[in-house]
């Protein structure tokens, strides 16, 4: 946990403050969550269906992440009442539905400009 006073809270909040670009980073960054999203929006909305999907991720990741994401109302968490134990699955808020197709966009543009990959510079 960050002490509200320390430097980098202040330069967080300052970024925020000065482009929502920042805040929405900080919502969806990290390594695994653009992933959880899209895997949830094709139907793994179930712990281990996501785990399954994503076999590289360890399941403490995928709980916090999947904890951030439901704390950022991306996703929400919906008791299975049919099953026993009571299953749970992850469904897509209507602010997560509007990110997949952003989440597209940011994938084509990567397919184009990966690292690695040849930029062509425009002359004006």
């Amino acid at each position: 946990m960050r002490k509200e006073n320390s430097t980098n809270a202040i330069n967080e909040q300052f970024l925020f403050q000065v482009c929502e670009l920042n805040s929405a980073i900080a919502m969806i960054g990290g390594r695994w969550k653009s992933q959880i999203v899209y895997s949830i929006s094709q139907g793994s909305n179930r712990f281990h269906l996501l785990k399954r999907q994503l076999p590289n991720i360890s399941e403490q990741v995928l709980g916090r992440q999947l904890k951030e994401l439901e704390t950022h109302a991306i996703i929400i968490k919906k008791e299975i009442p049919e099953t026993v134990p009571v299953g749970i699955e992850y469904v897509l808020t209507n602010k997560g539905y509007d990110l997949v197709p952003i989440l597209e966009h940011l994938c084509d543009w990567g397919k184009n400009y990966a690292e690695g990959k040849e930029i062509s510079v425009c002359s004006m």
